[in-house]
């Protein structure tokens, strides 16, 4: 075998997979008009969305928590979190169960499009809006066709104390 890297390497041993190892997976999803994606390896399901219990005194993006086979999961809304207009849900509707930070949270949103592959050159870093606007939860700006796509970083996109609040709300259930 020549001498190279592991990527030629891999290329070279399967090239029937197609897949190359400078391509990255992202569920896609909607928010209204927008499209969102996240790491398809965070991804632990998407379900129908279902009523979920309430939790007082919690955010007002923080739905309440769902009981997932025995595992309380907290629901996040993320039209709420990211200062969207809430809407009623449709048949469309669906939780995306994704890990963060070790978790298992649970996504609302307005409904899933695609899964994509989407190559390492097509992504773009988040833009920079200067202090005021804090991106820090976007991994970039992904390119598939004509559709801009904001790549979440799921580790990234509830705070500190956002995360600590739901590990409570999740023991206290």
């Amino acid at each position: 075998m020549p001498t190279g890297t592991l990527e030629n390497a891999t290329n070279e041993l399967n090239p029937q997979i197609g897949v190359s190892t400078n391509s990255n997976q992202f569920l896609t999803f909607n928010l209204g008009d927008e499209l969102y994606g996240v790491d398809i390896l965070r991804v632990q399901e998407i379900k129908g969305y279902t009523a979920v219990t309430k939790i007082p005194n919690t955010p007002a993006h923080i739905k309440g928590v769902l009981n997932l086979r025995g595992t309380i999961v907290p629901i996040i809304e993320l039209r709420t979190k990211f200062g969207m207009p809430t809407i009623n849900y449709t048949a469309f509707t669906v939780i995306i169960v994704v890990v963060v930070r070790d978790k298992v949270m649970g996504l609302v949103v307005d409904s899933v499009s695609d899964v994509l592959n989407i190559d390492s050159k097509d992504i773009q870093p988040p833009p920079q809006f200067g202090a005021q606007m804090d991106v820090s939860f976007m991994n970039g700006i992904g390119k598939s066709g004509d559709k801009l796509i904001a790549l979440l970083n799921m580790d990234r996109l509830l705070t500190d104390g956002e995360m600590l609040q739901d590990s409570g709300a999740s023991s206290a259930a």
